[in-house]
């Protein structure tokens, strides 16, 4: 082989190392990045505040609330030691825990870098595992008085669009609801109710 071509060989494999250097450098700055953007995310979620800062005014109205006696369902989850937003606004399991920090860590950038819209909107409703999470037992009586919480997820199956959810009946924040049916909105929850009942084909 030349001297030429040795020379050219070992340019190219120095090209090679320094370019797989630099790769290696960028994908390490983001791992810290990432891990340090999330480390920093599972702080601030610890602080119902934070979350009230960016979103509409709604959310501050709903931290306030959850510091008085309890007049929703979100201060009564509270009374009972579920105190934090992201308690209820994080997903299942690992992916949702995961979900949840990006979501959390994502925010927390356009807050501190000043682009966070306003107002902020939630884009993540609560979705049934997220209240599964602790009410798993919910769906298991498979009798006539919890009908409308076992056939739920036969309706939700037919009508995967506009079928109801938890939170549908079961809404955080609405202090209209009655104590005495677990801050359940019977007008609200009647109405559902009927819509479950023309999709089965029961009056």
């Amino acid at each position: 082989m030349s001297k030429h071509r040795k020379v050219a060989r070992k340019k190219r494999r120095l090209r090679s190392r320094r370019w797989m250097s630099i790769g290696l450098g960028v994908l390490g700055a983001l791992v810290v990045l990432g891990t340090t953007t999330m480390l920093a995310g599972m702080q601030v979620e610890q602080h119902n505040s934070f979350c009230a800062t960016c979103h509409t005014q709604d959310e501050s109205k709903y931290v306030q609330q959850s510091l008085a006696p309890a007049m929703d369902l979100a201060s009564y989850h509270e009374a009972k030691g579920v105190a934090l937003c992201i308690d209820c606004h994080s997903g299942t399991g690992l992916a949702g825990r995961i979900g949840g920090l990006v979501a959390g860590a994502s925010d927390m950038i356009s807050y501190v870098s000043g682009h966070y819209p306003q107002p902020a909107v939630q884009e993540n409703p609560i979705g049934d595992g997220n209240c599964l999470k602790c009410h798993t037992t919910v769906i298991q009586a498979q009798d006539i008085n919890n009908h409308f919480h076992s056939l739920l997820s036969q309706w939700q199956a037919m009508s995967p669009a506009s079928a109801a959810t938890c939170v549908s009946c079961h809404t955080g924040h609405n202090p209209n609801g009655d104590v005495q049916l677990g801050y359940l909105n019977q007008t609200d929850t009647s109405a559902i109710c009927q819509q479950c009942h023309q999709v089965a084909g029961v009056q």
